[in-house]
C-alpha cells in the first residue's frame, strides 16, 4: 500500500495544486490528509497564497483518492466546502503486519497516546513539525509537517508511507527523514 500523507494546507492554494501535483507523479493507493485544510487558524499567519474557496477547488480532482481528517482549524463550513467527507478524530488503517493510528494530532498527541501496542503507528500532523521515530515502548511516532506553514526550521514536506517506511520527503522531493517501520 502506497498512501500519500499531507497535513495543515491552511487554504494554501499553491499547496493544493502541488498536492494534485505529487498525486499524479507518485500514483498513491490513497491520499491521506490529516487535517486543518482550509482555514488558517487564529494562531497562524496567513500562508502564501491562502485562498479557501481555490483550495478545496483545486483539490476536487482527487475526491476519489482523498481520505481526510478534521483537524482544530476545520468546521462544518469547510467540510461542506469540500468535495469529500472528513472523518472525525481519528481512523485506523490496518494491513496485514501495519496498524496506522491516523488523527489530526490536536485530540490525539504523542505525549498523550491512545491505546497503542509495540509496533503501531501514530500517524498525525498538527505540530507543522516533520516526525519519524521510535519511542521507548516501540510506537512509531509520524508526522509529515506542514507544505504550507512549517514550523521551528523545518522546510515544507509531506509524507508517504510505502512498504512500511515512512518518508518525509520536501516540496522539492529531496529525502528529509526516514523510519523504517516493520
Amino acid at each position: 500500500m502506497k498512501l500519500l500523507v499531507f497535513s495543515d494546507i491552511h487554504g494554501a492554494l499553491p499547496v493544493a495544486r502541488l498536492m494534485a501535483d505529487l498525486t499524479r507523479r507518485h500514483n498513491p493507493d490513497a491520499v491521506l490528509v490529516l487535517g486543518d485544510i482550509l482555514y488558517h487558524g487564529p494562531r497562524n499567519p496567513l500562508p502564501d497564497g491562502y485562498d479557501p474557496k481555490a483550495t478545496a477547488g483545486a483539490l476536487a480532482p482527487l475526491k476519489s483518492r482523498i481520505i481526510a481528517l478534521n483537524g482544530n482549524c476545520d468546521s462544518e463550513v469547510d467540510a461542506a466546502v469540500l468535495p469529500f467527507p472528513l472523518a472525525s478524530d481519528f481512523i485506523w488503517i490496518v494491513q496485514p503486519g501495519l496498524r496506522i493510528f491516523a488523527t489530526h494530532g490536536h485530540k490525539h498527541t504523542p505525549e498523550d497516546l491512545p491505546p497503542l501496542e509495540e509496533g503501531d503507528i501514530f500517524l498525525s500532523g498538527h505540530t507543522h513539525v516533520p516526525t519519524a521515530q521510535t519511542t521507548t515502548k516501540g510506537i512509531h511516532l509520524c508526522n509529515p509537517g506542514s507544505l504550507a506553514l512549517p514550523k521551528e526550521g523545518h522546510p515544507p514536506c509531506y509524507g508517504m508511507f510505502e512498504n512500511g517506511i515512512f518518508s518525509v520527503f520536501t516540496q522539492e522531493d529531496e529525502l528529509y527523514l526516514q523510519l523504517d517501520c516493520v
